[in-house]
């Protein structure tokens, strides 16, 4: 589900084994239309776990690690999506 906040997204995860059902926040960049560019994003499940990637997030060797793969890497095109409709959650 679509929230107020482009990139931010709602999922609903099933039950799984011995765990309940459970919502969880899909942080996800989305395009010029609201439409999310991968297909899936980073998924937290509380806010210990946002903490946690904050963190690495933070680390001062971070951008030269992604600048040197982004060397490495080919550059993938961007595909544009004209999916609409959704709800969007006000947050």
């Amino acid at each position: 589900m679509k929230t107020s906040v482009p990139g931010i997204f709602i999922l609903r995860m099933p039950a799984y084994r011995t765990s309940p059902p459970r919502l969880a926040v899909e942080l996800n960049p989305t395009d010029e239309s609201g439409a999310p560019t991968k297909k899936r994003g980073l998924v937290l499940r509380s806010a210990a776990e946002f903490e946690e990637y904050r963190g690495l997030f933070q680390q001062e060797r971070l951008p030269s690690l992604l600048k040197s793969v982004e060397v490495v890497n080919p550059v993938q095109p961007k595909r544009i999506s004209s999916k609409t409709g959704d709800e969007v959650l006000q947050i």
